[in-house]
């Protein structure tokens, strides 16, 4: 038989004591709720392909972050399905995207997407509330931030068409 783990045996020095400390003036979170009903800014984080878990049907999820208000951090997850009766509502949901060829739900979804959503909450058979897209329309879409470790690009030589460190050139 194998011996269970003590936190020894997984935390460095000190970490238990501190770990010990932290775990008793911590409140447990709250059960997760779905957000109330109502108008959002946010923005989409990405979309991608699915099959339903109980029937396999195709759909195409989007994961949207609210970024104003209250809320600020929150998720939620719209589904579109690929299915002859909700192909019209789907066309038109992710067209406002500039998804318009089906070919497109394989790749990704242009970085920065802003958009002012309403949400309402539905109640399933068995009791569960969770959200559902109302509406939606794009306001903006952001440019992506910037990435700190990407290299220095200098302005004036790319001007004039001079190549960049390792970009060729003599050595």
């Amino acid at each position: 038989m194998t011996q269970r783990k003590r936190l020894s045996d997984i935390l460095a020095n000190g970490q238990q004591e501190s770990l010990r400390q932290a775990w008793d003036s911590t409140q447990a979170a709250e059960e997760f709720q779905p957000l109330p009903a109502g108008e959002y800014i946010a923005r989409i984080e990405k979309g991608e392909l699915f099959n339903a878990k109980a029937k396999g049907t195709a759909g195409y999820r989007l994961t949207f972050c609210v970024i104003e208000g209250e809320h600020e951090g929150r998720r939620f997850w719209p589904e579109f399905w690929l299915t002859a009766p909700a192909l019209p509502m789907t066309k038109r949901d992710l067209g406002k995207l500039g998804v318009t060829s089906i070919d497109q739900l394989e790749g990704p979804l242009p970085e920065g997407i802003v958009c002012n959503v309403r949400l309402a909450v539905r109640k399933d058979d068995d009791g569960t509330e969770r959200n559902r897209l109302r509406s939606f329309d794009v306001l903006r879409i952001e440019p992506p931030a910037s990435d700190p470790f990407a290299p220095a690009v200098d302005a004036q030589a790319e001007r004039d068409g001079e190549p960049q460190d390792g970009e060729g050139g003599e050595q």
